[in-house]
This record gives structure tokens, sequence and C-alpha cells, in this order.
């Protein structure tokens, strides 16, 4: 077994971590180290003053760089960042353990001080953290009380400087007291995904600072037009205050309970007053929160040109898949126009008055060019492959639904075979408005979703009425039993699970036709869900509420409207689409670990997603063998058919 080395670190920089990332957080010129606490293995902890002008051993220097010691920390991606730039070479990934990682993975939230309590360790987080880091980590107002400094030093308080020593030792003492409660959380496959998903934040992407540039500098005059227009109509001080809006309107007769994106849709379209429409339209011009984006970019890129830390591994616990850090890679507005690159190129050369003159409002057109500010490099090209209908492929592969496996293994068209199962017609007879129920009842209604679901999805501004609502949740039940009864089995066995501590509850068992099993155990006050890869979904502190069939399944998680940990409750469907989404994200991951081993750069993905940079001169074959990489049976899921599609582009955006 490998030594380890426990460590956890308080940096400085004027560079905001949270509106910057931690790339470019270390690149600048004030950054530094200020306390380094580490342990080996089970040894005390050490603390390291290096503000205090002392310096780390040398042999806790030569452990960092050799690969027989295993680094742990919480956030590994922190420490061996800020570690490297203090050293002066890149740490590999490899050889760091991510505390944190392994806490998403168990179904706990990002938070140290959540986990020690949540975990009830004896050791816990000192809650005198965040003034400390308050205090010490970051620069500060110059005031008269202060005598005009920038930045607090230890001599300025030396008891806070105590307290904040003591406060990094713990931190190392809480860090091993979680790891060794979890430690047995990851699969050797699930550990490759971790040290992969550091490797492509680490690459980055590049971004074209010529088009962010020119999009800000615009638009920054264009919103300040707008401001002394709105306040020529209103006559208000800020017309972008909500409650000085709320009040104009009041004193035009309108009284409006919010002002949200859908609010101020339906206010302009009730209203004949024009100022009113204009003020409005105003307003929706300019607090586009997507056009926020560019600031990002133009905020978090490191020096080289290229933004990192996009990604972050195991952002949502209920299924393992990525979440979006910084610029959202993961919600980016959709791009429908054709010219795309004359358009780019119009903006670079500065030409705004032409695209004024083509285009009505420029800002959504600023909206669908987002995606297009991330670029490959010189002499390189992206080829973007996205899985075709995952998630539709693995519901019906996991339900052993036999005409959705039929279309998948032919045509592969399911919204249009939706539709003709529904409808009872022939799949050519499937005209658009038939289609576009089948897409939205495929989109709303794999998770035991009904008429709300549709809605959600867009049904009624797609021209269905409400009305028409309950009759298509009926029709594609209809259509789809066995998926049906599998919303069915897995409650069934997750209420089994729980039911019988200790026991397995086995999908495959309840039905023969399942072609993997699914196992569900309650263990350690969490319901686990085993997966066909081998990495399990963990449900915190569940248990059965009720008798009888009002029985429901509650757990603890992260409420993803409030984004606190609180008490969730679960049901047949929704484990579904936790399952359901948890192997599509194993399948990316399987898919992306080959792409890696073929030596392809991949710069980041978007749901079921890849964007690689490859050469120019064999980007042809090289998307040819990733979409077969992608497409490659798994030893884990027999029978699954997986399809990709994908295409060239020198810059990102939606084909």
């Amino acid at each position: 077994m490998k030594s380890t080395l426990s460590i956890d670190i308080e940096t400085y920089s004027s560079v905001d971590l949270k509106a910057c990332g931690v790339y470019k957080y270390v690149e600048s010129n004030d950054f530094e180290i200020l306390l380094f606490a580490y342990a080996f293995d089970d040894e005390r902890v050490e603390v390291i003053d290096f503000a205090n002008g002392e310096e780390l051993p040398d042999y806790v220097k030569y452990a960092l760089g050799d690969s027989d010691y295993q680094k742990r920390a919480y956030y590994a991606t922190f420490e061996r960042l800020c570690i490297s730039k203090y050293l002066g070479y890149d740490l590999q990934p490899y050889q760091w353990h991510c505390t944190m990682a392994l806490a998403a993975s168990a179904g706990l939230p990002g938070s140290l001080d959540q986990v020690g309590k949540i975990l009830n360790l004896d050791q816990q987080k000192l809650s005198t953290g965040r003034a400390l880091i308050q205090y010490f980590c970051k620069p500060c107002n110059p005031t008269r009380g202060n005598n005009g400094r920038e930045r607090n030093y230890p001599h300025h308080d030396p008891d806070k400087w105590d307290l904040f020593k003591r406060y990094n030792a713990q931190d190392v003492e809480t860090e091993r007291a979680i790891f060794q409660y979890l430690q047995n959380s990851f699969t050797p496959t699930e550990r490759a995904v971790y040290v992969l998903d550091q490797k492509i934040n680490d690459y980055g992407v590049a971004i074209d600072m010529e088009l962010v540039d020119n999009i800000i500098r615009y638009y920054d005059g264009y919103r300040s037009d707008l401001l002394d227009r709105a306040q020529e109509i209103s006559g208000l001080d800020n017309p972008q205050s909500v409650q000085q809006l709320k009040g104009y309107l009041s004193d035009q007769g309108i009284t409006v309970g919010s002002l949200n994106k859908e609010a101020v849709i339906k206010l302009i379209e009730e209203s004949d007053n024009e100022d009113i429409i204009e003020l409005l339209q105003n307003r929706q011009e300019s607090t586009k929160t997507s056009i926020k984006k560019y600031d990002t970019m133009q905020r978090a890129t490191c020096n080289d040109g290229r933004i990192r830390g996009t990604l972050q591994y195991y952002g949502a616990n209920r299924t393992g898949r990525w979440a979006g850090r910084l610029v959202q890679v993961q919600n980016l507005p959709r791009n429908y126009l054709k010219e795309l690159s004359s358009v780019r190129k119009l903006i670079k050369r500065n030409d705004f008055e032409s695209l004024e003159m083509i285009y009505d409002s420029l800002p959504n057109l600023f909206s669908q060019l987002i995606r297009t500010a991330f670029v490959a490099k010189r002499g390189m090209t992206f080829a973007i492959n996205d899985y075709s209908a995952i998630e539709a492929r693995v519901i019906a592969w996991l339900a052993n639904e036999k005409w959705r496996l039929e279309v998948f293994a032919s045509h592969g068209k399911i919204y249009e075979a939706s539709a003709s199962k529904m409808f009872k017609v022939p799949i050519e007879q499937v005209d658009k408005a038939l289609r576009s129920k089948g897409k939205v009842s495929e989109l709303a209604l794999g998770y035991q979703g009904a008429a709300g679901a549709l809605i959600t999805m867009g049904a009624l501004r797609m021209g269905l009425t409400e009305e028409e609502l309950p009759g298509l949740v009926a029709q594609w039940r209809k259509a789809n039993p066995a998926i049906i009864q599998l919303w069915k089995n897995v409650e069934t066995c997750a209420k089994r699970a729980l039911g019988v501590p200790g026991e397995v509850a086995s999908l495959q068992k309840l039905n023969a036709d399942t072609p993997c099993d699914i196992r569900f155990t309650y263990e350690d006050g969490s319901l686990s869900i085993e997966l066909p890869s081998g990495r399990k979904l963990f449900y915190v502190n569940a248990k059965l509420i009720g008798e009888g069939r009002y029985t429901k399944i509650k757990y603890e998680g992260m409420d993803q409207t409030t984004k606190k940990w609180s008490v969730q409750d679960t049901y047949g469907g929704k484990l579904v689409e936790n399952i359901v989404q948890a192997i599509a994200r194993d399948c990316l991951a399987e898919a992306m670990l080959r792409l890696d081993s073929a030596q392809y750069k991949i710069c980041f993905h978007v749901h079921d997603e890849v964007i690689a940079e490859v050469a120019k001169s064999t980007a042809s074959s090289d998307l040819r063998l990733m979409k077969e990489s992608m497409g490659m049976p798994l030893k884990w899921a027999p029978g699954l058919m997986l399809n990709a599609e994908g295409f060239l582009s020198e810059f990102y955006m939606k084909d």
C-alpha cells in the first residue's frame, strides 16, 4: 500500500476565485501560499507558515513529486494547481485523490463542513474558517481603520493568524476522516474517469478573444443607449431596478408580481401602450443573462488564451453527470443561424453597422454566437460527436421495450416511430404536427411525467392545448407498457431494499426480461443502486415513510431549486430517470477513456457530446474513428445499441 500525504493549503490572490476559477487564480502575480498543512499516513498534522518565512521541508517536496506517495486533499484540483505554481512544475493528476469527489460519488454535498456534519465525524471543520479566509486570503478595502492598506497580513492580527493555523490543520484532520469513511466509494474505472476529468480541465479550450472583446465593447455601448432611452420614457433614475420599474408600471395602472423573462413577454403581448412596450423591450434587450457569459470568458481565460476548469466532476450527484462551471458549458444557448461564419467575421471586423441593417436584435444574435467563441487552436479543428437519443436508447434497452429496440436497430427515428405507435398510423404518414407530438411526449413522459411535464417541455408553445395533454399521456403510456412496468419494478426494488437492511433487491430477479441487473441495497443509512458498470448511486439517510400503498421514499440531498441540503422524496419514475441518465453518463465516460487512450485531445464535453481537437490534415479520418469508438458495444451493457453522429468545425456550434 502506498504512503499517503494529506494536504490542505491557505492561499492569497487578488483574483476572485469564484468568478475566475482556480486556473486564472494561480496566474495572478500576487498569488502565494500562506499556510501548508500536511500529514503522512496517520501521523500528526504539521503546519508550515509560509507567510512568516517558514519553508516546506525537502522530504515533503520530494513526496509531492513521487508517484509512490498518494496525495490527498479536499477539492484536490485546488491544492494540485496551487502547489504546482509554488514548485514551478506541473504535478500529475493521477497521483492525487480528491475527497470531495469521493463525497459527491457517495451522494454527499460539496462542502467539507456539511460532509463532516452529515457523517457525524469526530473531526469537524472549524466554523471560523470563512471569516478568516475573508480576512487573510482576499484583498481588503482601504479604510481609515486599517490605515489604508489593501491586504491583511499575519502581523495585523496575530491572534486571528494563530486561529487560522489551527483551522488549516483541522481541515487535514477532517479530510482524513472523510477519506477513511469513503475510501471504497470509487471503482477502478471511476478512479480513471476522475483522472481523465482533471486532464480535460487542465487542457481547456481556446477562446476567440477578439470576438469576445468586440461583442462586450459593442454591447456595453448598446446597453447604455437603451438605459438612456428608458430613462427618457419613464423618468426613472434606474429603469433596471425592479422596484422602480414596478412602481412606474403601477402608476400606469399595471400591477405586476414579477418581471422575469416570461412575465415581461406576457406584459408586452397584452399592452397597447407604445412607450410601455418599448420600455419592456429595452429591458429584454439589456438584461440578457446569456450575454454575461462573454464577460466570464474575458475574466476567466488564462494568459495563453485558453479557459480551463469549465467542468465539475460528479456535479450532479444523483447521476454522476458533470456540471458546468464558469461559462456553464452545459447550459449554452442554441444556435439557429446558418450564416454563423459570416456573422463572426463581421464582428471581428467591428462591422456592427452592417449587422444592425440585417438583424432586428443583436443581443439575440450574440446569444447564438456564444458557442462559437470556443475555437480550435491553429492548425487544428474540432471533431464534435454526439450520442444520438442516448436516453431513449438506454430506457428502451433497460425496459426491453421491443418495438423501440427495433427502431434503434433500424432507422432510429424515435420521434416519428413514437407518433406512429401512439396514433396508430404508418410511420410514412407521420407529418410535422404528429412528429412534434411524438417528440414532446418522448422528452417529457419517459420518467412517469404527466401533463405538467409536457407543459414544462413546451407542449403549449408548440400549439397543443391543455385539454389535449391527458390524452397524449394516456396514448404514450399505452404504447410503452414495458417502460411503465420498469417504473413499478424499480420502485418495488427500492422499497424492498429499504424494508430489509442488508438484503439485495435485484431488478433482474423481479423481471427476467431485464437485460442487465440493477441491484438495490440499504447500507450504512444510504440506499445504494448498483449500475451495470459497477458504479453505485447513493441516496443518503433514505427511509420509508407511511404504510401500504401510501409508502413514500425519502432521502437527504441537494435541492436543485434552493441549492440547500434538505429532505427529498422520490418514486419509480424519478429513480428510473436517475438510473437511465447515470448509465448514459457511464457510456460517455467509457467512450472518453477510449478516446483518451487513443491520444485524442478532449477540450470539453456537453451532456452526451464530446468536443476534441484534431489535426486538420487527418480530421476526416479522426472524426470517423471517434464516431466508431463512441458506438462500440460495452461489456457491461450487452445489447445496448449506441450511435454517435458528428461533424468538423473550427469553432464550436450545434450542427
